[in-house]
């Protein structure tokens, strides 16, 4: 069985899905993924947070400590914690697009995981909407 990558985003605020990306090999990196697929284009310029797997891709990580460094200073930690309660919002939802059975038991071919993730979004936005 082939594991596919498939970046998404959503707004932190909302938990809307924005974008879902192009399905990609899982063998991609998650910078090379990023801009592969789609998802990079589909955003343009918005500030959009990620987690430590994005570096140099423009988009928020968290700060990391330099080699030799003790400690982060103040306002980066205090960034980082920021950082993780939007990225928590996050993940639970990614977490709960993936409880859907099509993705569990996903045996597509070609676009069919790319698009079963675009119905999901779909159905959690429409959900989410009311």
């Amino acid at each position: 069985m082939q594991v596919r990558t498939t970046p998404r985003a959503l707004d932190a605020d909302t938990r809307l899905v924005v974008v879902v990306g192009r399905s990609l090999a899982g063998n991609r990196n998650d910078c090379k993924a990023w801009e592969e697929s789609g998802a990079k284009a589909a955003v343009g310029k918005t500030l959009t947070v990620a987690d430590g797997g994005y570096p140099g891709t423009g988009l928020v990580i968290p700060h990391r400590r330099q080699p030799g460094q003790a400690e982060l200073p103040a306002w980066k930690e205090e960034h980082n914690k920021s950082h993780k309660q939007v990225r928590a919002r996050v993940e639970r939802v990614f977490a709960r697009m993936k409880t859907w059975k099509v993705l569990r038991d996903c045996r597509f071919r070609g676009d069919g995981v790319h698009h079963a993730m675009l119905g999901i979004a779909r159905m959690h936005n429409l959900a989410l909407a009311g």
